[in-house]
């Protein structure tokens, strides 16, 4: 049996007028969850799903963003996504939870974001966005029209300026968010599928609900720290309870998305998968 990982926290607000450049998933998110309305980035599902965003193209269909390149501080991220003949392509079914979901990480690893971006008479979607120097991972997660299975592709931002890479926080499962507690139970262990769960309080108290983010109750973000590959993740029933199936040993990134009052929230965790 493989030992469990250790989990480290780092709770951080997320600001609502901050865009995001993080590829995002539709019925699922990064991590995302499949077969409950929740999200998280998906593949095929948590049984069978390797690594995720690695790739710009797959299975015929590409991500294009408007220029490899952007400039410091707010501006909006712009992009296309192309099918086999190389004409844009839209979103399966109708709905808040048909729509692409956008995540933006740097390679360190630090300025995430989750993003929902709106689509124009041209097919090309936007999201608005707060970028610092250094290098962006673009995450889109969709689901093609007639296609069975959604797609998580991923490319690189660069953005001018000095970078100053940041360290990873230690191992812990309490993060502080505001004004609220985010406790993780459960542990991740490589090559299989393991269920994550969290616990919202404020003072003594549980939040027996946390709000609807962007259409689902929450949603989880897993990535691998080197090269940002998303893990699937799912949703297994409402709440903040998730499956994922991460791929390999090393050290993963975890970014659980949910709504508390009227404000969006985010907490940040480091899980080492020995």
């Amino acid at each position: 049996m493989r030992p469990p990982i250790r989990l480290a926290a780092l709770g951080l607000g997320l600001a609502t007028a901050a865009a995001v450049v993080i590829v995002g998933g539709r019925t699922a998110d990064l991590a995302v969850v499949r077969e409950s309305p929740g999200r998280g980035v998906s593949g095929t599902g948590p049984n069978a799903a390797g690594p995720l965003g690695l790739e710009v193209t797959q299975r015929g269909y590409s991500l294009r963003l408007s220029a490899p390149t952007a400039p410091f501080g707010p501006t909006t991220l712009r992009f296309q996504l192309l099918g086999p003949d190389r004409r844009p392509v839209a979103a399966h079914g109708s709905g808040q939870q048909s729509e692409p979901h956008v995540f933006l990480v740097q390679r360190d690893m630090t300025g995430y974001q989750h993003r929902h971006p709106a689509r124009d008479a041209t097919g090309t979607w936007s999201a608005p966005v707060e970028l610092h120097s250094g290098t962006y991972r673009v995450l889109v997660e969709f689901h093609p029209a007639g296609e069975a299975a959604s797609l998580t592709l991923g490319a690189d931002l660069i953005v001018s300026g000095s970078a100053h890479p940041g360290l990873l926080p230690e191992p812990a499962r309490d993060v502080m968010v505001g004004d609220c507690s985010v406790s993780m139970g459960g542990t991740l262990t490589a090559g299989t599928v393991s269920r994550l769960s969290f616990d919202v309080r404020r003072g003594d108290r549980r939040v027996p609900d946390p709000g609807s983010y962007l259409g689902a109750t929450g949603h989880l973000v897993i990535l691998r720290v080197g090269d940002l590959a998303a893990v699937d993740v799912r949703r297994v029933r409402s709440g903040l309870t998730f499956d994922a199936a991460v791929p390999s040993a090393g050290t993963y990134r975890l970014f659980l998305d949910f709504q508390k009052g009227n404000a969006d929230r985010t907490a940040e965790y480091t899980a080492v998968v020995g």
